[in-house]
């Protein structure tokens, strides 16, 4: 079986008639692990060719970010007198991406004696199935953790900072991977040769499960993903191993500074191969890990070490789901604790000292900052600068 397979073109009522409404549903089958940006067009023409209607399932919201192994099911529903009168010839196809590569089904029928009418440009789609497509982490939204990660992170990793770089398709280095949520989204995205992720904690140990959970099917696990227990200050890996090395909000939690893994990260990243990295911006309402304990803009900054600890432990943070990890009130604390208090203008020092070539860097801002007294000693670009995204090549100097 194909990637992706239209199983059934089926009109309900199967005579149409003039003034009744008409439903043409499209069946499909994914059996490729799963797909990406999945859509659909049913198209009506006359017997010479002539197009007659043109319906696409996005502009319902009907098409899909993505669809794991299953089957799904395309409505079109028309109001009464859909059809143009005579025969009609009906088609319908569904494509999408396997990875990086463009799959496609199509499939016809001709229709004779039908009765007058133009309802066809009202019609309306509505996708579902098993899995069942609403509640897939792409209909969830920006506040679902498996969503920020597989299809948020990946994205801006791989498309937006990377721009679907060819590299990609090689070797793969994620430093800091955490759950291994992000990995998963770029494996699946371009089929690398070989992904691993770094981590000394093994969140990805839950991978398989967190993924099942969101009807992706992990069995068998994919080849050329991998995981290791590994310390970003000292990776095993030998130099100009990679061809990409990512680094999603790890940098800013390396105990101690993270120049050294910087240094390890150029030592292990091949020349002119690529480097992403998002590193959390101590400063900023953002970078400082607490949101889940207040609102108030700053509040990491205005208040002493000491009311800042009592706080933190004394308050039920409003958990967001970590993709099934609870983190205790104790562990917020500690992860506070050790991050490194990295901002852009320090940053992109670091950068640029270890021959790291910028190429393409995004900065989101706040719209305002309202300076308060306890506040006034910190740099405007610090409290205005929210995240830092940047991808940049590794210009290795020839050695003599």
């Amino acid at each position: 079986m194909s990637a992706i397979e239209i199983l059934r073109l089926e009109l309900n009522p199967a005579a149409p008639a003039a003034d009744a409404p008409l439903a043409i549903v499209v069946e499909f089958a994914v059996a490729a692990r799963l797909l990406f940006d999945v859509d659909a067009a049913l198209v009506l023409a006359a017997a010479d060719g002539t197009r007659l209607g043109l319906r696409h399932a996005h502009e319902d919201g009907a098409a899909a970010a993505w669809l794991p192994r299953g089957r799904y099911r395309l409505t079109f529903t028309s109001p009464a007198g859909t059809l143009p009168a005579g025969t009609v010839h009906v088609q319908a196809r569904v494509w999408a991406k396997d990875g990086v590569d463009p799959v496609a089904a199509e499939a016809a029928r001709e229709l004779d004696g039908c009765p007058a009418g133009n309802g066809f440009a009202l019609a309306r789609a509505v996708l579902a199935g098993d899995p069942d497509p609403a509640r897939l982490s792409w209909r969830r939204g920006h506040a679902d953790w498996f969503f920020r990660h597989f299809d948020h992170a990946a994205a801006t990793i791989g498309s937006y900072l990377l721009k679907d770089s060819e590299l990609l398709r090689g070797r793969v280095l994620d430093v800091g991977c955490g759950d291994g949520i992000t990995d998963l989204g770029l494996y699946l995205r371009y089929r690398p040769e070989r992904l691993v992720g770094a981590d000394p904690f093994g969140g990805y140990a839950r991978l398989a499960e967190v993924a099942a959970a969101e009807g992706i099917p992990m069995d068998p696990w994919p080849e050329g993903l991998e995981f290791v227990d590994a310390d970003a200050n000292f990776l095993p890996f030998a130099d100009d191993s990679f061809d990409v090395v990512v680094s999603w909000g790890s940098l800013e939690h390396i105990a101690g500074g993270h120049r050294q893994a910087l240094r390890e990260i150029k030592r292990v990243l091949r020349p002119d191969g690529l480097f992403f990295v998002h590193p959390g911006l101590f400063y900023s309402n953002f970078g400082h890990h607490l949101g889940e304990f207040s609102d108030e803009p700053f509040f990491h900054l205005k208040k002493s070490p000491e009311a800042l600890r009592e706080f933190v432990l004394s308050t039920e943070p409003r958990r967001i789901d970590r993709a099934g990890h609870v983190a205790s009130r104790e562990e917020y604390w500690q992860w506070y604790t050790e991050l490194n208090r990295i901002t852009v203008t320090s940053f992109e020092q670091e950068l640029r000292t270890h021959d790291f070539e910028p190429w393409r860097v995004a900065i989101r801002t706040e719209p305002i900052i309202e300076y308060t007294p306890e506040i006034l000693e910190y740099p405007m670009q610090d409290l205005a600068t929210v995240e830092l995204y940047v991808s940049a090549w590794n210009r290795k100097r020839t050695r003599r």
